[in-house]
C-alpha cells in the first residue's frame, strides 16, 4: 500500500494517522494494514466462526460431533473399500488364464505322448485339476499307462468315480494297460455296480478272461454282468460290430454255441470281414478243431495276402500251438505291412527271443523305443534283454532315461 499512498501524496507516518489522512480528502475509510506479528484479527476471525456455527439452527456441539463421527466413518469405509478392491484386482485371473492353461494342457500331453523328461509330472498336475474338461481328461488318461506309479493309480481310481461316463470309461481302459490282472479286478469290480449300464459293460469286458483266482469276490458278479450284457446285445438289432461284440463275450464265458450263432450272422452280413473270420478261429481253437482253423487261415491269406491283421494274427496263432519258426515268417510279414504298429512290433521281439535270437529281438525293441520313446513296455523289456547280453552300459542308459520320465516308475523302485 506503501506505493499507492506515495503516488497520491501521502506518507504512511502511522497507522493512527490513515483515518484521518483519508478523512480530510473527504473520505471516510477506515483501512488498516495488518502486522505479520498482530493476532487480533486471527482471534476475532476465529471468534466469529465458532459464533456462526454455534449460531446456526441445528448445530449444537452434539451435531457437531456427530457430523464429525460420520466423517469419520466414511473416510475409514472408503479405506477399506479401496483396500478390498485392490486386493482383488491383485488375485484376480487374468484374461490369458484360460489360454495359459490350454496351453499348459497341450504341453503337458504332447510332452507324456512323446516321452520326454517330466512327462510323468506334468501328466499328473493336469490330471489332478478340478477345471479339466472331460474330453481333456479322456486324452491324458489315454496317456497314463506308460507312466505307472502310486500316483498314477490316485489318479485312475479318482477318474473311475468321476461323474463323467466318458472319462470313467476311459479310465476302465486305461487301467487294463496300467495294473496286473489280480489289482484289475480289485480296481474295476466296484465298476460292475456302477449306476451307468455302458460303464457296467465296459467293466465286464475288462474283467473277462480273468482267472476265477483274480476276481476273487467278484467271480459271481462278473458271471451275472456278462449275462446282462448279452442279453442287452441280443435286444439290439442285429450289426456286425454287436454280434461280433456277442461272439467274443460268448467266446469269454465258453458258450460255444450262441457264439457261432453269433459269427455265423455277422459273416452274413459281411462276408469279408477279417475280424470275424479270427473269431471263427478262435471258436474252432476252443472246440479243438486246429486243422479246420488253419485252413480257414489258408482260405483268408489267399484272398487277403497284404492283410497285416491277418499275417500277424497267423503268427501269434502258430506261436500258441507251438511253432515258432514258421510263426516270425507271419509276424515279420505283419510288421513290414505295418511298419508303426508297435504291438506288432513287439510281439515279433517276442518271439525272436523265445527262439534265443537276442540280438535281432533288441532290434526289434530299440526300433519300438526310438519311434514311440514313451513306450515304456518296450523300454522296460529291452532293459531286461540286456542285461542278459551283458550290455550293462546301455541299460544304464536306458534307466537313466526312465527316471527322467518317471522317477517313480516301479522298476526303477524294484532295481530293474
Amino acid at each position: 500500500m506503501g506505493w499507492w499512498l506515495a503516488a497520491s501524496g501521502l506518507t504512511a507516518t502511522s497507522e493512527s494517522a490513515m483515518p484521518r489522512l483519508f478523512q480530510r480528502r473527504g473520505i471516510f475509510l477506515p483501512v488498516r494494514v495488518p502486522s505479520p506479528f498482530d493476532t487480533d484479527q486471527r482471534l476475532h476471525e476465529a471468534a466469529s466462526r465458532q459464533a456462526m456455527d454455534i449460531g446456526m439452527p441445528g448445530s449444537s456441539p452434539q451435531s457437531v460431533n456427530r457430523r464429525r463421527w460420520i466423517s469419520g466413518v466414511i473416510a475409514v469405509l472408503s479405506v477399506l473399500l479401496v483396500a478390498a478392491l485392490f486386493w482383488g484386482w491383485r488375485n484376480a485371473p487374468t484374461q490369458s488364464t484360460p489360454a495359459n492353461l490350454a496351453h499348459t494342457y497341450t504341453q503337458a500331453l504332447k510332452q507324456a505322448h512323446e516321452g520326454k523328461p517330466g512327462a510323468a509330472r506334468v501328466l499328473y498336475q493336469q490330471l489332478a485339476r478340478t477345471d479339466l474338461s472331460d474330453a481333456h481328461r479322456v486324452s491324458l488318461l489315454a496317456e497314463l499307462s506308460n507312466y505307472p506309479s502310486p500316483q498314477a493309480l490316485k489318479l485312475i481310481d479318482a477318474s473311475l468315480k468321476d461323474e463323467s461316463v466318458e472319462v470313467r470309461q476311459a479310465a476302465i481302459a486305461t487301467s487294463v494297460k496300467l495294473v496286473s490282472s489280480s489289482q484289475r479286478s480289485l480296481l474295476l469290480g466296484p465298476m460292475l455296480d456302477d449306476r451307468e449300464q455302458s460303464v457296467r459293460f465296459s467293466a465286464t469286458s475288462a474283467l473277462l478272461g480273468l482267472s476265477p483266482d483274480d476276481l476273487g469276490l467278484y467271480f459271481a458278479v462278473l458271471q451275472q454282468s456278462a449275462e446282462a450284457f448279452q442279453e442287452a446285445l441280443e435286444s439290439q438289432p442285429a450289426t456286425v460290430d454287436n454280434q461280433l461284440q456277442l461272439a467274443r463275450l460268448y467266446l469269454q464265458t465258453g458258450d460255444l454255441d450262441p457264439a457261432l450263432k453269433a459269427l455265423q450272422r455277422a459273416t452274413a452280413m459281411d462276408p469279408q470281414n477279417i475280424e470275424a473270420a479270427l473269431a471263427h478261429i478262435e471258436l474252432l481253437d476252443k472246440k479243438g478243431q486246429a486243422e479246420k482253423a488253419r485252413s480257414l487261415f489258408a482260405g483268408l491269406l489267399e484272398h487277403h495276402p497284404d492283410s497285416a491283421l491277418l499275417q500277424h494274427a497267423l503268427g501269434m496263432w502258430l506261436v500258441d500251438h507251438g511253432q515258432g519258426e514258421f510263426a516270425l515268417l507271419s509276424l515279420a510279414k505283419a510288421s513290414e505291412l505295418a511298419p508303426q504298429n508297435n504291438d506288432y512290433r513287439y510281439d515279433l521281439a517276442v518271439a525272436l527271443h523265445d527262439l534265443d535270437q537276442l540280438e535281432a529281438a533288441q532290434k526289434q525293441l530299440v526300433q519300438i523305443v526310438q519311434n514311440d520313446p514313451a513306450n515304456r513296455r518296450a523300454r522296460v523289456l529291452l532293459i531286461q534283454y540286456w542285461k542278459e547280453n551283458g550290455q550293462l552300459q546301455n541299460v544304464q542308459i536306458l534307466l537313466a532315461e526312465l527316471e527322467q520320465l518317471n522317477p517313480d516308475d516301479p522298476a526303477l523302485q524294484q532295481g530293474l
